[in-house]
């Protein structure tokens, strides 16, 4: 299985950071290979040109931007979605893998 790429995306990076490290705790312990990591809203463009992503999650607090962002992914065939926004608050990474791994399916 090849290593999957799952963005995260929140307003500066810094709370999606905490959720990261939960989800990459999850990931190890069920034996995955992820390439999980957060950026700020002003460096998707940026990453989606450095990176073969896989699926992108946005926090909660830019559910705004989701159509701005799904443009920039739909040549790409990116799946997005909104985190959870119970799973966030609680920074529950399985559910937020879990979340990342559907829509990869």
């Amino acid at each position: 299985m090849s290593e999957k790429t799952i963005m995260l995306c929140c307003a500066a990076g810094m709370s999606t950071s905490m959720l990261v490290a939960k989800m990459q705790g999850v990931a190890k312990e069920q034996g995955k290979e992820y390439d999980i990591f957060a950026v700020s809203a002003s460096e998707v463009d940026q990453k989606l040109v450095e990176k073969e992503i896989d699926v992108v999650l946005l926090g909660p607090q830019i559910r705004y931007m989701k159509n701005d962002i799904s443009k920039k992914l739909v040549d790409k065939k990116i799946p997005l979605d909104v985190i959870d926004m119970q799973a966030y608050g609680m920074m529950n990474g399985a559910k937020v893998l879990k979340q990342a791994e559907d829509l990869m399916a």
